[in-house]
């Protein structure tokens, strides 16, 4: 089996990074009511990602941008992330972050980091002259809205039948796309959904329980991809 047959696919929020800087950027510059309450409304599925996103924003009212942006330099990733990076390029692994939350924060995050040519998707806030946020959503998708950045399609145009893939997430936005995943790390919210639905998945803490794990699979000879995941898969092939 040839190294480059895997594709790794990984959450950015809460997965990537120590803490979910979209929670910490509203948590701070928001009223924390509404901004509680409205999370509360994605989590309970009362409302979508991207209605989620667009009331944040709104509760937000304007931010001084220079102080935003301080705070999210203060902000950390996880700090095995950067050898697993250096692993997946070792092994010739294809590796692409999948992120409902923006842009603005992300390119910070990973330059702070000094993480260059991280190919990601994600949705895109503009912070204006006055410090009002406004987001848009280029991979929208209204089959899925538990996440305004359809994460499942990403899976779909970057892998194929010939690919083992593998889903490493931590949240809300991750459960649908996991499911299009042959193996799946999980931990906080997507662990107790792949438990509540019976969906087998590795537990971690960090990245280096992923490569180790992934260092077991690869040297496997006779690795099996996830029946359900190839059925979802195929269907969603079969509809493009």
């Amino acid at each position: 089996m040839k190294k480059q047959e895997f594709k790794v696919f990984v959450d950015f929020d809460g997965t990537i990074t120590i803490e979910d800087v979209g929670d910490a950027i509203f948590s701070k510059f928001g009223e924390t009511e509404k901004v509680n309450n409205i999370i509360s409304d994605l989590l309970c599925d009362k409302i979508s990602s991207r209605q989620c996103w667009d009331d944040l924003c709104e509760c937000v009212g304007s931010v001084n941008k220079k102080e935003l942006e301080d705070f999210i330099c203060s902000l950390d990733i996880e700090p095995t992330f950067k050898s697993f990076i250096e692993f997946c390029r070792d092994q010739e692994i294809e590796l692409y972050v999948l992120s409902d939350g923006f842009d603005f924060y992300i390119d910070k995050v990973f330059s702070k980091a000094g993480l260059i040519g991280i190919k990601y998707y994600s949705n895109k806030l503009l912070v204006d002259d006055y410090g009002k946020l406004s987001a848009s959503y280029p991979y929208f998708d209204e089959g899925s809205p538990t996440s305004a950045n359809c994460k499942k399609n990403h899976i779909i145009n970057h892998s194929s039948d010939d690919d083992f893939t593998i889903y490493i997430g931590d949240g809300n936005s991750d459960k649908d796309a996991a499911q299009y995943c042959d193996f799946i790390f999980a931990k906080k919210d997507l662990a107790r959904f792949c438990s509540m639905e019976r969906i087998s998945f590795y537990p971690f803490n960090n990245f280096d329980d992923v490569k180790n794990k992934i260092n077991e699979l690869l040297s496997k000879k006779n690795l099996r991809k996830r029946h359900q995941a190839q059925l979802k898969r195929k269907s969603a092939y079969l509809a493009e």
